[in-house]
């Protein structure tokens, strides 16, 4: 049993690795082609020193990155497209990228009060939040502490609680050590742009935690947010379906439109996608963000 167990685990990662290289690279290949940066920094922030980039002009968005990823590793390809149109506030989290870590345990509210930090920093009222993973739980979390801050929220794949994850995927977390992680991207990355490459092991260990840990930000929390919310899932990308359609309920949607009207936000399910390969379908994600951004 153990052997099939750890058999699969080893075929997922190196699923994900494959995956998470070829976003790296294509990453990598957008960002030589099209420079779009304005000017970045570091913001002193809750005990931080959060690094943001600032990309095009108009109308600010922000974005916000996945477990274990950075700016360039997470939205290296869209970042140009957006930033044709958009004030792009791309940052790095906790212990994330350039973004040192701190002596505090991860939380949704404690990144989403920095995420909020970083905006008065910056002297933005408010602004669309752009969010995959972990970004969009804590982009979330943030139109729920923080409402005025948040205009639209985009929220790709992730769940408002623990148990909107597939039970293979919350089955899975737990089984994860840092050693899985030494020898792919993820961890090349973090070398290349960590403030203290020697903290790898106990960033990864703290996250991995957070990461198996149950919560749930609350259904009337969320019934509660007036911003419009833009879910986008792949159809096989770990959250269970049911899940996501109990989001969208949440958020008002999953009504007879043709007798009430459309309602503010919206639902997407890209087919064929998983949780690392939708982030690479940038056109089709441009295809949905932009409408629902514009509208």
């Amino acid at each position: 049993m153990k052997t099939k167990i750890s058999n699969g685990i080893a075929l997922i990662l190196t699923l994900f690795i494959i995956s998470i290289s070829a976003i790296s690279s294509d990453a990598q290949q957008s960002k030589s082609n099209i420079s779009t940066i304005k000017s970045s920094g570091y913001a002193p922030v809750n005990g931080l020193k959060m690094y943001y980039e600032i990309h095009g002009e108009g109308k600010p968005i922000v974005l916000l990155h996945g477990s274990y990823m950075s700016i360039d590793l997470n939205y290296g390809q869209l970042i140009p497209d957006l930033a044709k149109s958009h004030k792009v506030i791309a940052l790095e989290m906790q212990g994330h990228g350039r973004t040192a870590d701190i002596d505090r345990p991860f939380s949704f509210a404690a990144l989403a009060d920095d995420v909020d930090g970083l905006l008065k920093y910056l002297h933005i009222d408010s602004a669309d939040v752009l969010g995959y993973s972990l970004g969009a739980t804590v982009g979330l979390e943030l139109a729920i502490r923080h409402p005025a801050v948040v205009n639209k929220l985009v929220f790709i794949s992730s769940a408002y609680k623990f148990e909107g994850w597939s039970k293979a995927t919350r089955d899975m977390l737990p089984t994860l050590k840092p050693e899985f992680f030494e020898k792919t991207p993820l961890k090349t990355d973090y070398d290349r742009l960590a403030p203290d490459k020697n903290h790898w092991k106990q960033f990864v260990t703290k996250l991995l935690q957070f990461d198996a840990t149950p919560f749930d930000l609350g259904a009337e929390n969320i019934k509660a947010i007036k911003s419009p919310v833009l879910i986008i899932n792949g159809d096989n990308d770990g959250v269970d379906l049911s899940h996501v359609a109990d989001l969208y309920k949440l958020c008002g949607g999953s009504v007879f439109a043709d007798m009430v009207g459309l309602p503010k936000s919206q639902l997407a399910i890209v087919p064929a996608a998983t949780h690392v390969s939708l982030m690479m379908e940038t056109q089709k994600l441009a295809s949905l963000i932009h409408p629902f951004l514009n509208k």
